[in-house]
């Protein structure tokens, strides 16, 4: 039975057959597939209301219209399945067949630490590094998924635990998802003194959906109103018995600001690996994994921290991440030494990739360049195809509300830049998920991993896009091609303050009372130390003038390396000055901080009251 004809052109009409076809394909995708001419599927296409060209990446919705129109059946193969295939076309077999019993050997158990905000995930993990992690937060949230392996001693005997730190807020599932599936163990953090919260329940339930086991580190026992009995009740409700209930879930007490507890802890983790797992993997063969996240580095390049599963990850082997690709210059341990070989359950930091892979993209091991460089170009291109297919949507933040108001079905576009791959993903994703009703849609055309360039503006000042640079900061040129094209650059160091303000512009309610002007720049020249004042940093300004007791930011290599800084001494030779002009050398003191280095530049800025429109 044939379809109608579409400009004198028979078309074939399916009996119900089913088409396979990737995420984003286009009708000549489709076409090929059924022995059709692509102009004729526009043509139908035009016929149903859609104009689309024939190599345009169309939606999984696009793509099903134009099945059921012609009777055929679609079945969108899922990127999982697809790489599968991939991967099968070069005669590599990725995932759990690992050999014959006598193959395996036993590894170290993979946890993830899971919890509420501020239940104290990250102060525990910082007990159990015996490092200052907290620190370097911005608002005490962890932004970054690091990962690392520690030792304890269970029954006399040396036990390895390799942890995988993932993001605590709601705003991180994408990522905390992604921790779970590489995770054997999740460790749900509850605070003694608030008991469980919605975030707790989120946590559970995705430790649930990866079916890993779970130990609870019951936190906080040492303030005031904490009371650890009521939060083994309040986890029945959810399926978690304790132990001494007649369950099978360990509860250990732990404060972690004081320590308690602590290798009472690893040892549950170590005791439940034991008896409620099989932990072993074939140490022999090529090495793969999962990336859990990366970053690039100045200095360094594209710098990923991978987990490996199974196998021996060797230095000098070629290894595929996702969409790059690259021979292993080096491998580094959570300490910074440097490593030969990284057997299964060893995070490693990994130097030599061409390009900054995405959190949560797997690796393998290949024999050949040319085979890692084909995978990850099909790959790359498959992930374009996809991103071009997404029905996403453009505007200022401050004329949003007015467009609103008149009426008028607007886009919000995006460009978003940020420190690490997974950051910019977890950002990406919250802010795709914001509910703003119909009369605003919301488009990221481009996310990436770094300082804001001037092809960013580029892509911005050509698309009405705002900038979002989440702790990072744009480059020299591009700063000032951003100020003369009008294009609106914003800087975060918090993710909710992200979601919060674009929600609120998405929703026309963003008055923004006060403003950041930008004052100066310093380049710090030569670093002075003094017994007195700490260190003095020997500048040039290099844009606008410095003034004293303003605020001030440190940027290193493009990454903001600390805020809120005051600028409290100022001087030119050994005269104390009031402020300090463009093309001039001076000095200045930022208080008790002292972390300052020869290249880095120091941005002063002042906040001013907007009056508004």
């Amino acid at each position: 039975m044939q379809a109608p004809s579409v400009g004198g052109v028979m078309l074939p009409r399916g009996n119900g057959q089913t088409v396979r076809l990737s995420r984003g394909a286009s009708l000549t995708d489709f076409a090929e597939k059924i022995n059709a001419n692509p102009a004729s599927l526009v043509a139908v296409m035009l016929n149903l209301g859609e104009m689309v060209t024939a190599t345009q990446s169309v939606s999984d919705e696009t793509l099903q219209l134009l099945a059921d129109e012609m009777n055929y059946n679609i079945e969108i193969v899922s990127p999982e399945e697809e790489d599968r295939e991939l991967l099968e076309s070069f005669d590599i077999e990725f995932g759990e067949n690992e050999g014959g019993e006598e193959m395996l050997v036993a590894r170290p158990p993979v946890v993830t630490v899971m919890g509420h905000v501020d239940h104290g995930k990250t102060r525990l993990l910082d007990a159990i590094r015996k490092t200052n992690v907290v620190a370097g937060e911005a608002g005490g949230i962890t932004q970054h998924i690091g990962a690392y392996q520690v030792s304890t001693e269970v029954n006399d005997e040396e036990r390895k635990i390799t942890f995988i730190d993932t993001p605590g807020h709601e705003a991180f599932t994408a990522m905390r998802a992604r921790g779970a599936k590489s995770t054997d163990i999740a460790i749900l953090v509850v605070a003694a003194n608030d008991g469980v919260m919605p975030q707790t329940i989120e946590a559970l339930n995705h430790a649930k959906a990866a079916d890993v086991p779970i130990v609870v580190a019951v936190n906080k026992i040492d303030v005031e109103g904490a009371d650890p009995t009521k939060v083994r009740g309040q986890l029945t409700e959810y399926g978690l018995v304790a132990e001494e209930y007649g369950g099978d879930t360990m509860f250990v007490d732990i404060s972690a600001r004081q320590g308690l507890n602590i290798d009472e802890l690893l040892e549950a983790v170590v005791l439940t690996a034991d008896a409620s797992l099989d932990l072993r993997a074939n140490a022999e063969q090529d090495a793969q994994g999962i990336a859990i996240e990366a970053h690039l580095d100045r200095g360094r390049g594209a710098v990923a921290t991978v987990l490996v599963q199974r196998g021996t990850l060797r230095v000098g082997e070629t290894m595929v991440v996702g969409d790059a690709y690259g021979r292993v210059r080096a491998m580094l341990d959570d300490n910074g030494n440097q490593l030969q070989e990284a057997g299964p359950s060893t995070p490693v930091l990994v130097l030599g990739l061409t390009n900054v892979p995405g959190a949560g993209d797997n690796f393998l091991v290949v024999e050949e360049d040319r085979t890692a460089r084909q995978i990850a170009e099909k790959r790359a291109a498959r992930e374009r195809n996809a991103a071009f297919a997404k029905r996403t949507r453009r505007v200022s933040l401050e004329d949003l509300d007015k467009v609103l108001k008149a009426g008028q079905v607007q886009q919000l576009n995006l460009i978003i830049k940020g420190d690490a791959s997974g950051s910019v993903e977890a950002l990406e994703s919250s802010l795709l998920q914001l509910d703003v009703g119909e009369e605003v849609d919301l488009r990221v055309l481009h996310r990436g991993v770094g300082a804001v360039t001037e092809t960013d503006i580029d892509l911005a000042t050509g698309s009405d896009a705002i900038v979002i640079g989440f702790n990072v900061r744009a480059d020299g040129r591009a700063t000032q091609m951003a100020e003369r094209e009008g294009v609106d650059v914003r800087y975060y160091s918090v993710i909710y303050q992200v979601i919060e303000e674009i929600e609120a512009a998405l929703k026309g309610m963003l008055k923004p009372e006060y403003e950041e002007v930008e004052l100066g720049t310093a380049e710090i020249r030569e670093v002075f130390r003094s017994s007195k004042l700490g260190n003095i940093a020997g500048v040039l300004i290099r844009s606008g003038e410095v003034k004293r007791n303003t605020k001030a930011r440190l940027v290193r290599d493009g990454k903001v390396i600390a805020e809120n800084l005051n600028i409290e001494g100022l001087r030119r030779f050994k005269d104390d000055v009031t402020e300090i002009r463009e093309g001039f050398e001076g000095g200045i003191n930022l208080g008790s901080y002292n972390d300052i280095k020869i290249d880095d530049v120091i941005a002063t800025y002042e906040m001013r009251e907007k009056p508004r429109g």
